[in-house]
């Protein structure tokens, strides 16, 4: 088994290898001067069962060098690929919600399977029918097996679990049996991209403590409208549980700015702050026993069923 790693997010790779006991592999990347980027493994992998980590968080050459990477390793006949990435990028647009627009998560599910890849392994798929996409081996974990023990932990008193949005109330379920709370739904619309308007709160949110639970945050937008939403229907601390950090443009300032008690997130992404109200739990435990589970051909079930008790 080896185990490599693309630029999006070495410090996590490097985790995962610590936790795997096995070293990091070697290999050159590289840009040219006109930005073009080269790939060489410097190390024989011969008949070797590859591990590739990376992340496809923008920038876009995040997944072109994972590309590149799955197709350098198995011209460099790898007996078996296996594309380890923590965050799926271009996972929102799963399906064609309006003319004229691009399925780009069955694009790169194309891509990744065309430059040669002969598995998958990812953490919180935005959509997780994008499994459905691959024609290849797809294993989906989740993240709620490092949130749960450490809200479980924490014992907030009168905990109701909250979704932002339709589309992430199974998952906001699962929290609420496994924390014994109650279900929340925020309903809102979306008139423009990256632009949410909170509607409507069903459930009973005045004088109880909130968790928010969601895939990822990208401008807050959604994020802190459901905390305001919450605060003003008479919630008393709100928290906030989130596997993708993207943060792009004024979300960090928006977290800031909004009453959150604490933001939890995982280290799937590179982390761009330090804020004293976001703390980072890692997931290189997960992907380690993933990986070595996967390497040995042994069931990973137990890693990625949130309805199992076990979590």
């Amino acid at each position: 088994m080896k185990i490599f790693s693309g630029r999006a997010n070495r410090p996590l790779a490097e985790n995962i290898a610590r936790e795997t006991d096995v070293k990091l592999g070697e290999c050159d990347i590289r840009n040219f001067s006109d930005g073009e980027i080269w790939v060489k493994y410097t190390e024989n992998i011969r008949g070797s069962d590859v591990y590739i980590i990376q992340p496809t968080h923008p920038p876009a050459e995040n997944l072109l060098e994972l590309l590149l990477l799955i197709d350098a390793a198995k011209r460099s006949s790898a007996r078996r690929v296996t594309a380890v990435i923590p965050y799926f990028g271009y996972a929102r647009q799963d399906r064609k919600d309006q003319p004229r627009v691009s399925i780009s998560a069955k694009l790169v599910a194309n891509l990744i399977t065309t430059a040669g890849a002969d598995r998958v392994l990812t953490m919180d798929l935005h959509a997780p029918q994008i499994q459905g996409f691959f024609d290849i081996p797809f294993d989906h974990l989740y993240s709620s097996a490092v949130f749960i023990p450490y809200f479980r932990e924490l014992q907030i008193p009168d905990l109701a679990i909250a979704s932002p949005d339709v589309g992430g109330l199974k998952l906001a379920r699962a929290y609420a049996k496994r924390l014994s709370g109650d279900l929340v739904l925020i309903d809102k619309r979306r008139p423009n991209p990256n632009v949410a308007e909170v509607m409507n709160i069903v459930g009973t949110v005045k004088d109880r403590n909130i968790l928010i639970v969601d895939d990822l945050i990208d401008t807050a937008g959604t994020f802190t409208g459901a905390v305001d939403a919450l605060k003003k229907a008479g919630a008393k601390k709100i928290y906030g549980a989130c596997t993708h950090p993207i943060l792009s443009g004024n979300a960090i300032e928006r977290i800031n700015n909004c009453d959150i008690t604490k933001l939890i997130v995982t280290d799937t992404v590179p982390s761009k702050t330090d804020n004293e109200k976001i703390y980072i739990r890692s997931v290189a435990k997960i992907f380690a026993e993933a990986i070595i589970r996967t390497h040995n051909n042994e069931s990973i079930s137990s890693l990625f069923d949130i309805d199992k008790d076990k979590l």
